[in-house]
């Protein structure tokens, strides 16, 4: 019996159904069929717990839905398809939901924060690679530096990480606007 994996995956189930505040360590202890004290054995808290579902899953969902986007649209669609998705799964993924959730985002942010290049580094690969086959293309504009290129799409995580001093009510449909708009600037030919 692999005692971490199980408290892993029932505190997922339980995170799945009753959300993150509603859940708490007797109940997934329970689930598992060890005592409170084993919990703190291999977690520190239901914070640390939550912190590995949720990278998890987010990291899962990111990885299929860069499977699931026909890369051969327009720029624009592309990104316009990853944002919607995005955005959709935060609505209707409860772990994924935490994102916007006041009593989490806090440290998920602080997560992604601290470990930024390390949680950049896959998706900023995915899209340099995206915007350079676009250049070569025509698809994109091809006076931007390869530099600059991710660094409009890293804004957008950057600005995202500061919904609550912006307001978290603009969200997530700021985001979506953003990436509209760099992508269309990104397109659009003309100097």
């Amino acid at each position: 019996m692999d005692i971490k994996s199980d408290i892993f995956n029932h505190g997922k189930a339980l995170f799945s159904t009753k959300g993150f505040k509603k859940t708490n360590i007797k109940e997934i202890a329970q689930a598992v069929g060890i005592g409170v004290g084993t919990f703190y054995n291999y977690y520190a808290s239901k914070e640390q717990l939550f912190l590995e579902v949720y990278i998890q899953e987010n990291e899962s969902f990111k990885k299929r839905l860069m499977e699931s986007i026909d890369l051969d649209q327009e720029p624009v669609d592309v990104i316009h398809q990853l944002i919607s998705r995005n955005i959709e799964a935060i609505h209707t993924n409860p772990i994924l939901k935490e994102w916007y959730s006041r009593d989490f985002y806090k440290g998920l942010e602080q997560y992604y924060r601290n470990d930024v290049s390390k949680n950049m580094d896959y998706f900023r690969g995915f899209y340099m690679e995206l915007f350079k086959k676009w250049q070569v293309q025509g698809k994109i504009r091809a006076d931007i530096d390869d530099d600059l290129l991710p660094a409009f799409l890293d804004s957008l995580v950057y600005i995202d990480m500061h919904k609550d001093d912006i307001g978290i009510q603009h969200f997530p449909k700021l985001i979506q606007y953003l990436a509209e708009f760099i992508m269309q600037g990104l397109t659009n030919h003309q100097k």
